[in-house]
This record gives structure tokens, sequence and C-alpha cells, in this order.
């Protein structure tokens, strides 16, 4: 009986706290549309910056600016006596465009040439700008909210970067969430991932040195062209034949540059790709894989090879805990769908899987719609993301924000 009373009372608090009105939302918007028309590239978001960190001050939040080269963190703490020590949530939201040149024509679109919000940095920042002026009006929680506002997740990893500028020292936080639009997810569906919701990714390169001879006489070289041949036969074995059967995991090889002329069997050869997987133990493998090959094979034809790897993002792992505090909180809210929690990982990758290398947390799908939002102004093709015609769509700004409420309410009850 008391247990029912206290979801009772949690579902109540919820619905208080996320009544929006119509002038609110109008603002969102507007917020939302101008971050679109004024995309600023990785760790070049100073306009946006500024415009976030300006907006936690006049609410009252305790801000620090610069964190991460560009990055902005804005404290609140609540009305209710909190504990010893203060239990504290952290919500964020990547700030960073694209360089795409924008194809849409409606009146927000891009002012900048080459550079767009083609991913919907420019809603994440205007849902979580919206939670914390819901959050500053009522302030009925025990403990803090901080709001991380991010530089640079394309690409950049600047979720690594505030970090590194001590992000968790300064603010320890208990558990970390951040927010994502989905295209193809309804409008009110979300999905929480019980586990891996985004896949690593990693880059390597091999330069295979040879020896050049002319393209009619073989016999006097050692062909790199054919070298990197029997390398891109060979690495797709890994993932079929040496990676668990279960384990999802990609070897792309995506590049090959060799060669200047056609009667030239040229000295050199380079290969390039992409290695993705949803467990570190599987990277592990692969690069031992992809190096062991690289050495075996170039030099059984007498070659030798120089084998680059980058580890660029890790795997975006949620903790199941936490991805259900999520799902039950989002639950609640009386415009929510369904809260996927079967739904594929992606091989997509997503810095914030730093974050949860550190902290408990869970990274959420927010669906975008199937694109009927862009009734007009908008270009061809799909709405999808880091797409040229993508847009955000502004009909999920409010339940975006009450989702966010609804986890902190949820996370301090």
């Amino acid at each position: 009986m008391q247990q029912k009373t206290a979801i009772l009372k949690l579902e109540h608090q919820i619905r208080q706290s996320v009544a929006v009105n119509p002038e609110k939302i109008e603002t969102w918007v507007k917020t939302r549309r101008d971050i679109h028309a004024h995309p600023e590239l990785r760790f070049e978001e100073h306009r946006t910056a500024s415009l976030v960190a300006n907006r936690l001050k006049e609410l009252g939040y305790r801000v620090e600016e610069g964190l991460g080269k560009t990055g902005v963190v804005g404290v609140l703490r609540g009305s209710r006596p909190a504990g010893n020590p203060v239990k504290r949530i952290g919500l964020r939201a990547d700030m960073d465009a694209l360089p795409i040149q924008e194809h849409n024509q409606f009146d927000h679109r891009s002012q900048s040439e080459g550079k767009m919000h083609a991913c919907g940095h420019d809603g994440h920042v205007a849902m979580l700008l919206g939670a914390a002026q819901e959050l500053a009006e009522n302030r009925d929680f025990s403990g803090e909210v901080v709001l991380i506002f991010q530089p640079a997740e394309e690409g950049g990893a600047g979720a690594e970067q505030m970090i590194k500028d001590g992000l968790f020292e300064r603010y320890p936080v208990d558990a970390v969430f951040a927010m994502h639009n989905w295209p193809g997810l309804a409008e009110g569906e979300f999905a929480a991932h019980p586990g891996p919701v985004m896949a690593s990714s990693n880059e390597f390169a091999i330069h295979i040195r040879a020896k050049g001879a002319h393209a009619a006489m073989p016999d006097l070289g050692i062909d790199p062209v054919v070298i990197a041949a029997q390398l891109i036969q060979a690495f797709q074995t890994i993932v079929s034949r040496t990676v668990k059967p279960v384990e999802p995991a990609v070897v792309s090889v995506t590049q090959i540059h060799a060669g200047e002329a056609i009667n030239v069997i040229p000295d050199r050869a380079v290969l390039k790709g992409t290695v993705r997987t949803f467990s570190l133990e599987a990277l592990d493998l692969i690069e031992s894989q992809l190096k062991q090959l690289t050495d075996q094979i170039c030099r059984a034809f007498g070659a030798s090879a120089d084998f680059e790897f980058q580890r660029s993002y890790p795997p975006t792992i949620n903790t199941p805990e936490m991805s259900k505090l999520a799902k039950a909180a989002i639950e609640r809210l009386p415009e929510t769908k369904c809260v996927h929690d079967n739904l594929p990982p992606t091989m997509g990758a997503e810095d914030f899987a730093f974050m949860l290398m550190q902290k408990p947390g869970a990274y959420l799908w927010i669906g975008n719609g199937h694109g009927g939002h862009r009734d007009q102004g908008h270009g061809l093709g799909p709405c999808m993301l880091h797409n040229p015609s993508y847009d955000f769509n502004d009909k999920i700004l409010p339940i975006g924000v009450k989702a966010w409420l609804a986890i902190v309410n949820a996370f301090f009850e």
C-alpha cells in the first residue's frame, strides 16, 4: 500500500511539473530555430555557448563556461532538503553542427555556408534549456541538477575533453543522461536500451611498402595492389570466422589508394577503413587480427607495411538500472505512446560513451517522426540524420522537455 501511494505521488508530481503553456513552447521553438540558423562546428560553438550561458544565468543557475574549450555547465539545487552527500543528476545536450551545405529553403535555414545542424543538436539544446526553465520555476526536488551543454560531439570527442577538464571532479554526478532525436521513430515514442545502444567508432590505415616495376614486367617488382586485394579479402574473415557469431561487428575497407600511371606497378598502396563493435573485447580482437594479417600477408609477398589504428569513440552502453528508471518515468507521461527497450542498437557512434564509461546513466532516443513535419520549404530526400534536407521536429520539443523533468523527478524520488 505504501509503495502504491509513493508511485501515485510521483505520477502526480510529474503531471504537475510538466504543465507547459503555449508561450513557453513558442519561445523554445524560436530558440531552436535561432540556433539552427547560426550553426557552429566543433569547438567553435561560441555563439551557442554564450546563448546557453546567458539563459542559465537569467534562470538562476550557477554557470561555468569554457569547460572542454566551449562547453557550458549549469547547476541548480532543489528547494527540498538534500541528503549528505548531495545527490546529483547530469543531463547532457550536444551543441555542434556539421560541415554540410543545407538544402532547405525555410526561413530558419543555415546562414553559414557549408555548415548545418543536420543532426538535431539545435533541438537538443532547446529541449534542455526548456527543462532548465521548468526546473528553475519549480525546484521541488532534493539534490542538484547538473546541465551539461557539450561541444564537439561530431568527431571532436567533446565529452572526453570536458571529462579531461575536470567535469566529474567539479560536478560529481551520481548518474548522467542524454537524449537524441531519432528520425523514423514516431512522435511520442522513445527508446531506452538496457545495454549497448551505439557502437564504437575506430579507424585504421595501412601503408604497404612494396617494389615498383614496369607493368609489362611484373616479375621485377612486388605489386602492392595485389597485396592490398589479398588484405581486403582476408579482412572479411575476421568478423565471419574470428569474432563470436553472436557479437555484432563491422570491418569495412572504405579507401584504397595506389598508382599514378596505367603502365606502372607502384611501390606503395594505402588502405583505410573503419571498425565498429559493441564491446571493447571484440574491438581488441579485431585490432589484433587486422595487424596480424597485415604483417603476415605483406611478409609472404616480400613487402612490409605500417599499421595504424585509431580508437575514436568507445561503444555507448547504457546502465540497465538507469535505462529502466528513464523508461518507467517517461511512460507515465500522457503524451508518451511507447518507450521501446528492445530496438536493435545502431552501428553509429556517440561520444556520450565517454561519460557512460565514468558514470552510470543512459542514452535515450526520442522519436523525431517520419518527416511529415516538413510540409513546405524543404529540400528533397528523407529526413534522416546527417542529411542536407534534415530538420529537427519542433513538435517534439514539449514532450522532450517533459521527459527530462520526468527523469529528474524519478531520479530524486
